[in-house]
């Protein structure tokens, strides 16, 4: 009985030890990234061989679907929008697909992944563009890489046998940096303005908290940072400047899509009012009231 379990042991080890070995695919897997700009694009793709075989109208039949590799479908990852020949693509995961022709090859992202004609739904495409093949010197292995590149273009090459083809890639990159640049800054400006409110809570350091502030308003003004301006300035006793940027706050508010404003409205109607009811009345008018 022992050695029959001893032996049922041993056989199970032996089955998970011969799971765990790795095995050469006949059609290597590679992984290719590109950062175009501040977009980074990753292609996961296989590579089968020629061996001797004629590919383009025999092995890859002209005309088909194709998956463009080998093994699993080839993913294509884009970390931002792209364009591809001019379409546009949303970031995100698909998969490069092909129908590949002697003058001229249908390139398509689609949503889906498939390795045969039959798996393939053209209702998930994302896009389609036409590229004409060009020669090319033999390439033994297919390869997908990337060429031509700047901070807003790149070629995305496709390689095999003695052809090659190659859709242009763009994005924009000036406008996603400006955007980041804006964001950034603005950000940093509702930063300034926290840490300016904070300040006018604990009532120290109003100096400080007024040049935040003011660094903020310089950036965008809101109802936020001007009625935290007004509070400071009020704070400081400069009652003359902080009326009227009280009463710009609840203008900036009642003009915004803010909908927190509805909770500072009367505290800033409030304000408003105390502030130009604490305005020093000058001298010269202070001397004719008296004389009236």
């Amino acid at each position: 009985m022992m050695k029959s379990l001893a032996l049922t042991a041993l056989f199970f080890v032996s089955v998970c030890s011969f799971a765990q070995i790795r095995t050469p695919q006949p059609s290597s897997s590679a992984t290719v990234m590109q950062t175009v700009g501040v977009t980074d694009i990753t292609v996961k793709y296989s590579r089968p061989s020629m061996k001797g075989r004629e590919i383009f109208g025999k092995v890859v039949p002209y005309g088909e679907f194709w998956r463009t590799g080998a093994n699993q479908a080839t993913a294509i990852e884009f970390s931002t929008d792209i364009m591809l020949e001019g379409q546009n693509v949303p970031a995100g995961k698909y998969f490069l697909y092909s129908i590949p022709k002697a003058d001229s090859w249908t390139v398509i992202i689609n949503k889906t992944a498939a390795t045969a004609p039959d798996q393939y739904k053209q209702a998930d495409d994302v896009v389609r563009v036409n590229v004409k093949p060009t020669q090319a010197p033999t390439t033994e292995s297919f390869m997908i890489g990337f060429s031509d590149i700047t901070d807003s273009t790149a070629t995305l090459d496709i390689l095999w046998a003695n052809v090659k083809v190659s859709p242009k890639l763009s994005v924009g990159t000036t406008k996603m940096v400006e955007s980041a640049i804006d964001k950034a800054a603005e950000a940093s400006a509702n930063n300034m303005n926290a840490g300016a409110g904070y300040l006018l809570s604990k009532g120290i350091n109003l100096q400080k908290a007024l040049s935040m502030v003011n660094q903020a308003v310089a950036y965008k003004e809101t109802f936020r940072n001007v009625w935290t301006k007004a509070q400071i300035l009020a704070k400081l006793g400069n009652f003359a400047e902080a009326a009227p940027l009280a009463k710009k706050a609840l203008e900036l508010g009642q003009s915004s899509n803010d909908t927190a404003f509805p909770f500072f409205k009367d505290a800033i109607e409030k304000g408003a009012t105390e502030y130009l009811a604490k305005v020093p009345v000058p001298e010269a008018l202070k001397a004719i009231k008296k004389k009236k």
